[in-house]
């Protein structure tokens, strides 16, 4: 205890001496100096592969490295240009595709384009060809394949490109500058809420600019080990960094903040008023950060590329939040003074803790004292309307198909749309049987006998002649559960065959591996998740029940969660979330939902010691009441941002979290936890000293001997 003590001390001296906070900022300056440069580059090294991969021992992946191993045209993605007139193409029509595929065979990998296939109602036609080239030649010449499928296109003839190539181009579309977007959107939107929070001119920009400081820093150093130490970054895992670093951010500025103008008034040298801010505050900010970063790096159990990929970026950017606003941030704060606060300057007074309770914080004052009075009743109802709220559950289904995973409509979904319209459902992606040469005919007569195929093709040989590909059309939509039903058994009739060595992948077989895959992923991080979020309260807290209550209130809260955003998403059109969606908000609503009950638990606790149970947690809620809840709005606002990206899944992050963030800070941590924590009494810090009732001979906390207000 005195070692932590100690080093408390020593943290609070560096950040707010006399001499040394002009040290600490020009070590910032260096420092954001060299990571300027490096934070640049991070689109650099992003690779969106991830996004969609499976992990390599799915069969769907090793099909797929078969495939591309003894198909040289698996390696290219295909296009897929698609011509449909309703009522039947004219010769005109069909003039226009034998053109387009002539002007195609250019960019097509072999110089060549087969035939166009014809729909069995005559109104569409469908010219495919793997593109040949890297990544920045495949996009140009996809762009032109584009601009020729449009140009001299005979009236009423519709046109889209889809397929694999088309898809990649409208992502790459999509996201053409989001980056920036998101990183504008997300400062705005604190900005704009520190206005209101701080009501001054100035103070506003020093928790975002520092903040800002906080994401060069985190995106240089996830730029160092994408480069150097094989760190997987992709689109995704940097918007959430972005969005992290200056949700999480700001919310510890706002907590110091709040306890430095408690300081200021009782402290007539703002040094020292910083250094005891900083002492009492970093205990919770450090527990916070390091259960929402060890809470992150669990993810790295997870198989799923996507997500096991989002836990390190976001440690490191909760490393960089809590640096930097418990160095840089008090450091500048002190540089500059009480003048900060103007117009609401926050002067010395003996008597500061009446007024401070009196004049700043009536409002909580109140809530505090209703909670008081019937905690029981409180925390009954609370309930209660958590769990009502959990009912919108059944609004929400897990799995989303492709053609609903943008805000807007692309190229490739109006495709895939058209071509679902004129030809069979399966044949848009059918399954792909990867098996050896020898026995492909047993292969091929197991696949005809499985229920729910179709059609199975002639088997195509390998240019070296040791595998065959076979294609085998699904009679149903290939996301349907039916179609992924038979992909199951399709696999256990070809793995059957002696010495096929058979595979099956395919778009199919994908959602079918990446649904397992998902399912073992929430079957190991959950638990691993709660189990350090528990260990992390009970050293934080030095009791049992108090963490076990609050692993319980934070569990319900993401239920409530869920429930409540099923009833927006459902109304947004977004009932269908994407699979990765509810492990991913279950992380971050536990993670960072507990943050606000560390900061409540870990000033209760302080008063506890002090005041008593009962007048320690009503004065603990009412002076953390304002920030805590400021914080909740800054970060559910903050993730919110994300909104603003074209894909539905982040859309569905944004509301799922907001709408979590807003349950915990207004119901959760303001009304269920301390009106158990008050119903249960001192035992709830049991087997710490605390749970032991003894006399203390002081005097009422401010929240009980001041008389409501009429």
């Amino acid at each position: 205890m005195t070692t932590r003590l100690q080093e408390k001390h020593r943290l609070a001296g560096l950040a707010s001496g006399r001499r040394s906070k002009y040290a600490m900022l020009v070590f910032w300056l260096v420092l954001v100096a060299a990571a300027g440069p490096l934070a640049i580059k991070l689109t650099e090294v992003q690779n969106n592969d991830t996004l969609g991969a499976l992990p390599a021992t799915a069969e769907a992946s090793r099909a797929v490295q078969r495939a591309e191993a003894a198909f040289p045209d698996s390696q290219k993605p295909l296009a897929v240009a698609v011509y449909v007139r309703e009522g039947g193409l004219t010769d005109a029509d069909r003039a226009k595709v034998d053109g387009d595929r002539t002007a195609f065979a250019r960019y097509a990998d072999g110089g060549q384009v087969p035939a166009p296939v014809a729909s069995d109602d005559g109104q569409a036609l469908l010219l495919s060809f793997p593109v040949a080239g890297d990544a920045d030649q495949r996009a140009d010449a996809v762009a032109d394949v584009k601009e020729q499928l449009s140009t001299d296109a005979p009236a009423g003839l519709r046109t889209a490109l889809t397929g694999p190539a088309g898809g990649e181009d409208d992502v790459f579309d999509a996201f053409a500058g989001m980056d920036t977007t998101l990183l504008l959107a997300t400062a705005a939107t604190v900005a704009l809420l520190l206005l209101v929070t701080y009501r001054s001119p100035v103070l506003w920009l020093i928790p975002l600019i520092t903040v800002a400081v906080a994401n060069q820093l985190a995106s240089a150093v996830v730029y160092l080990l994408a480069r150097h130490a094989g760190l997987a970054v992709d689109f995704q895992s940097q918007s959430i960094l972005t969005v992290l670093v200056f949700g999480v951010g700001v919310d510890y500025a706002l907590l110091l903040i709040a306890r430095y103008r408690e300081e200021l008034r009782r402290h007539a040298d703002r040094h020292a008023a910083m250094a005891v801010a900083l002492r009492r505050s970093i205990g919770a900010i450090g527990a916070s950060a390091a259960t929402v970063a060890i809470g992150l790096l669990c993810l790295l159990a997870a198989q799923l590329p996507s997500t096991r990929g989002l836990g390190p970026v976001g440690a490191v950017g909760i490393a960089a939040a809590f640096l930097a606003m418990t160095t840089l941030l008090p450091a500048v704060l002190v540089i500059f003074g009480r003048w900060l606060f103007w117009p609401f300057v926050p002067r010395y007074s003996p008597d500061a803790v009446g007024l401070d309770v009196a004049a700043e914080h009536g409002v909580w004052r109140r809530i505090a004292g209703f909670v008081g009075r019937r905690p029981r009743a409180v925390w009954l109802g609370t309930a209660a309307a958590l769990v009502a709220l959990s009912f919108g559950i059944g609004n929400l289904s897990i799995g989303m198909p492709h053609d609903e995973s943008f805000t807007k409509e692309v190229g490739s979904v109006a495709g895939q749309r058209m071509i679902e319209a004129h030809y069979p459902r399966g044949a848009v992606a059918p399954a792909e049987i990867l098996a050896a040469a020898g026995p492909a005919d047993q292969v091929v007569a197991a696949a005809r006998t499985v229920p729910g195929v179709a059609e199975v093709g002639e088997p195509e040989r390998s240019p070296d002649g040791r595998w065959v590909r076979i294609a085998a059309v699904l009679a149903h939509t290939p996301d349907s559960d039916a179609a992924l039903d038979t992909v199951d058994r399709l696999r256990t009739a070809v793995h059957a065959v002696p010495g096929a060595q058979a595979l099956v992948g395919g778009d199919t077989a994908y959602l079918l591996d990446e649904e397992r895959t998902v399912g073992r992923d929430n079957r190991v991080v959950v638990p691993l998740v709660l189990a350090v979020v528990f260990v992390i309260l009970v050293l934080l807290l030095r009791a049992l029940v108090a963490p076990l209550l609050l692993l319980a209130s934070v569990v319900l809260s993401y239920v409530a969660a869920m429930g409540a955003a099923g009833l927006v998403l459902d109304a947004m059109g977004y009932p269908k979330l994407f699979v990765g969606i509810p492990l991913q908000t279950f992380l971050f609503l536990v993670a960072l939902g507990v943050d606000y009950t560390i900061f409540l638990a870990t000033r209760a606790r302080e008063e506890a010691a002090r005041l008593g149970h009962r007048q320690g947690v009503l004065h603990a809620l009412t002076v953390t009441g304002g920030v805590i809840t400021s914080a909740g709005v800054v970060l559910a606002a903050t993730f919110g941002a994300l909104s603003v990206l074209p894909l539905v899944p982040s859309v569905q992050s944004a509301v799922i979290i907001g709408v979590g963030v807003l349950l915990d800070t207004f119901l959760v941590r303001s009304l269920l936890v301390p009106a158990l924590a008050l119903h249960i009494g001192p035992r709830v810090w049991w087997p710490s000293a605390l749970a032991r009732p003894v006399f203390r001979p002081v005097a009422a906390s401010p929240v009980e001997r001041i008389p409501a207000r009429s």
